[in-house]
């Protein structure tokens, strides 16, 4: 059985999908902003931050990392990358939680990469990041082109919630990226399952 921490306002609700999507049973805990953390959360995560999932013993953080070991640990769910796809599926899943993450984070921040030390951080610029991903989608109707896969379940969040919440600017490509991933019923369930967690706290 797989057990889940998670918290409905996080990142957690990326894994959450995949989870849906695998459609393997699972465990949900939600792990409240504040306060003490349960420890066996702490030792699925010592270091208190949501998603991470505790399986036989193990466990595994990070939204992108438990996206690509459910793909791996359940082939079953046809969401890993076929020979062929090998190349964008990680060079886009690692983009996305590299450079995407970076630059939008940063962005909120407020925070200004100095002209001329743009080699000095991983996403470079941001209108340069936001620009390499609006082009390979704009070319391809998924990550690795007419199949969805495991690495539009992480690409395709960050692009859903930066256009959500205005962090990632529109663009023809984007947005039609993000309406065929909202439409897909693990997406939906997911969202249902998280609104109603989100009620409930």
């Amino acid at each position: 059985m797989l057990k889940f921490y998670t918290n409905p306002q996080s990142r957690g609700q990326i894994a959450h999908w995949m989870l849906e999507e695998v459609g393997q049973p699972y465990d949900t805990v939600v792990v409240r902003f504040g306060g003490e953390k349960p420890a066996d959360f702490l030792a699925a995560n010592p270091m208190g931050k949501v998603p991470a999932l505790a399986v036989e013993g193990d466990s595994v953080t990070e939204a992108a990392a438990i996206i690509a070991y459910l793909a791996a640990r359940f082939p079953e769910a046809n969401l890993g990358p076929r020979p062929d796809e090998l190349a964008p599926y990680y060079r886009w899943m690692f983009f996305a939680a590299g450079p995407v993450e970076q630059a939008v984070v940063g962005k909120s921040m407020g925070w200004e990469v100095p002209e001329g030390r743009e080699g000095m951080v991983g996403f470079g610029t941001f209108d340069r990041t936001i620009k390499a991903l609006d082009d390979w989608l704009g070319s391809h109707h998924y990550v690795c082109g007419d199949r969805f896969t495991a690495a539009d379940v992480y690409v395709g969040s960050q692009v859903d919630w930066g256009l959500q919440f205005g962090s990632i600017p529109a663009s023809p490509a984007l947005t039609a990226y993000a309406e065929r991933l909202r439409a897909r019923d693990a997406y939906k369930r997911t969202k249902a399952i998280n609104a109603k967690l989100i009620e409930g706290s």
